[in-house]
C-alpha cells in the first residue's frame, strides 16, 4: 500500500506552514463558509476547523495503519516522532506558530506517537502459534486376532480431557481406579 512510510499528519502541518509562510495575512479564525444547521443557527467554518478536522481523520488512518499486521512499524513510528518534533518545535520556537491551531496539530501528532508505542506490544504478541502437539499413537494389541478398541469406546470410558504434559493429567476417576 503506498501510504506506508508516509506520515499522514504531515499533510495538515504542511498546509499550516504554507498558510503561515506564504500567506501571512490569512487569519486561521476567518470564516471560510457559513453552515446553516438544522437548529437554525449559523456555524462559521474556519480554516482552523478544517485543518483540525482533516488532521483528526488522518490520525484515525495513521492508527489503523499502525495496527496492521506486517506494517513497517519502525519506519512509520520514527516518521511520526519526527512530525511531532517538528510541530512541537515550530509551536515553541517560532512566534507565528504560537497559536491554538498549531498546538492542536502538535497534540494530534503526539497522540499518533503514543498510539504507535501503545500498539507495539500488540504487534509483538501476534507471532504465529506453535504447531499443535501430536498425541502418541497407542501400541497395537498383542493378540493378532484382537482388534484395537475403537475411538468411540475410548471416549465413553475415559471422558477426561487429554493434556500435553503427563504431570498435568487429571487424577483417575473412581470407575477407572476400581479396575
Amino acid at each position: 500500500m503506498p501510504i506506508i512510510g508516509f506520515p499522514l499528519l504531515l499533510i495538515p502541518l504542511a498546509v499550516c506552514n504554507i498558510i503561515i509562510f506564504m500567506m501571512p495575512g490569512v487569519d486561521f479564525e476567518a470564516p471560510v463558509a457559513v453552515v446553516r444547521l438544522w437548529s437554525g443557527n449559523s456555524w462559521p467554518l474556519t480554516i482552523r476547523d478544517l485543518l483540525l478536522s482533516v488532521a483528526a481523520l488522518l490520525l484515525v488512518l495513521e492508527v489503523i495503519k499502525a495496527g496492521r499486521p506486517g506494517a513497517k512499524f519502525a519506519t512509520d513510528h520514527f516518521l511520526s516522532l519526527l512530525v511531532f518534533a517538528a510541530a512541537a518545535g515550530e509551536f515553541v520556537a517560532l512566534p507565528q506558530f504560537g497559536n491554538s491551531t498549531m498546538f492542536m496539530l502538535a497534540m494530534l501528532a503526539l497522540v499518533d506517537v503514543l498510539a504507535g508505542i501503545g500498539l507495539r506490544p500488540r504487534r509483538v504478541r501476534r507471532k504465529p502459534a506453535a504447531p499443535p502437539v501430536q498425541k502418541q499413537a497407542k501400541p497395537a494389541a498383542s493378540d493378532a486376532g484382537t482388534e484395537p478398541a475403537s475411538k468411540s469406546s475410548d471416549t465413553e470410558t475415559d471422558s477426561s480431557p487429554s493434556i500435553a504434559s503427563p504431570t498435568l493429567q487429571p487424577a483417575a476417576s473412581s470407575s477407572s481406579a476400581s479396575r
